[in-house]
Parts: structure tokens; C-alpha cells; sequence
């Protein structure tokens, strides 16, 4: 790759508020993600009772929703980032490209 070009790049403001937006945005879904997951585990590892209570009559317990919700949770979560990241994000390295390249 043209070294001259990485440094425009680099350098460019508009890079670096990429990279923050971007890192900030997917840790602060990943870390709200691995609290569901972890608390989840947590959960069954110390109070097994909660969440093997049955709903109802049935043979369901509380257990099984929640899974599903924390696995659904998590599609949501992903497809909220690639969104973002058709969006917002696509526009910034959009514009990094035309600056780099000087079609201003």
C-alpha cells in the first residue's frame, strides 16, 4: 500500500472519530451482550431454584425463555450495529476516501 496515502489517512480527523465512534459503539454492545450471558450463568451456577421454577402446568421452566430472549437479545444487538455501521460509520469512511484520494 502507497505509504503517502496511509499517513493522508492517518492524519485525517475524520479517521480518528472512525475508529472512536466504532470502538466505543461495539464495546459498549459487546459489554452489554457478555453481562447477559455472564448473568445468565451466574444465575444457574448460584441459584438454580429461579430458574428452574415451571411456568404454569407444564413441563417448561423459567429457564428456557430467558436463553431464548438473551439469544435473540443478541441477533438485535448485532443487527443494531450493522445498521450503524451501513450508516453512520459508511458515511465517514466514505468521506475518508474522497479526501484521501483529493476528490474533495
Amino acid at each position: 500500500m502507497n505509504t503517502e496515502l496511509v499517513e493522508k489517512i492517518k492524519s485525517n480527523p475524520k479517521y480518528h472519530e472512525l475508529v472512536s465512534k466504532r470502538n466505543s459503539f461495539s464495546l459498549k454492545l459487546s459489554l452489554f451482550v457478555l453481562a447477559m450471558f455472564y448473568s445468565y450463568i451466574l444465575v444457574i451456577a448460584f441459584d438454580k431454584e429461579l430458574l428452574a421454577t415451571k411456568i404454569g402446568e407444564g413441563v417448561m421452566t423459567y429457564a428456557f425463555p430467558v436463553g431464548a430472549a438473551i439469544i435473540i437479545i443478541s441477533f438485535i444487538t448485532t443487527l443494531i450495529y450493522v445498521r450503524r455501521a451501513n450508516s453512520e460509520f459508511e458515511d465517514l469512511t466514505n468521506d475518508i476516501k474522497k479526501q484521501a484520494l483529493g476528490d474533495k
